[in-house]
């Protein structure tokens, strides 16, 4: 009876161990995505989407194409020519996996363009990004 008692005690603490408080990893992703749009607009569009991508990144942006790697990404976004733009979002939903290392986010966006003349476009949709914890515990996008 004793065995039986110590054993569950044993599993009921593993279990207990190895739960992921889900919460804290969701708070941490959205403070992550807030970073990331201040930076947007601290350093350039281009500087942001490089800093906060994962190695291996990729995005999509239209098209037939994906764009992988931090140095595409960049690459990408500085023949965009978006020196006059900005960008604004924020995560509507966020999850993360059980393990805790994968989360993902999707909410609204608004692009702001200013163009040569001065004339502004408003690109307005929805995003979807998918984050993975790095070995530093930090947060990177593979996805967005």
């Amino acid at each position: 009876m004793r065995s039986t008692f110590l054993t569950a005690m044993a599993l009921l603490c593993i279990f207990a161990c190895n739960t992921t408080d889900k919460e804290k990893i969701k708070k941490e992703i959205f403070e992550t995505e807030k970073a990331f749009e201040a930076m947007t607009a601290d350093k350039g569009i281009a500087e942001a989407f490089f800093f906060f991508a994962d190695e291996n990144a990729a995005i999509s942006r239209g098209g037939d194409s994906v764009i992988i790697g931090k140095d595409a990404i960049r690459e990408f976004y500085c023949k965009k020519n978006l020196q006059n733009a900005s960008v604004q979002w924020t995560p509507d939903f966020i999850d993360v996996s059980a393990s805790g290392d994968l989360g993902y986010t999707y909410g609204s966006y608004c692009w702001v363009i200013v163009g040569e003349k001065g004339d502004t476009t408003n690109q307005k949709g929805i995003f979807h990004t998918v984050w993975k914890r790095q070995t530093d515990g930090s947060w990177r996008y593979v996805w967005d």
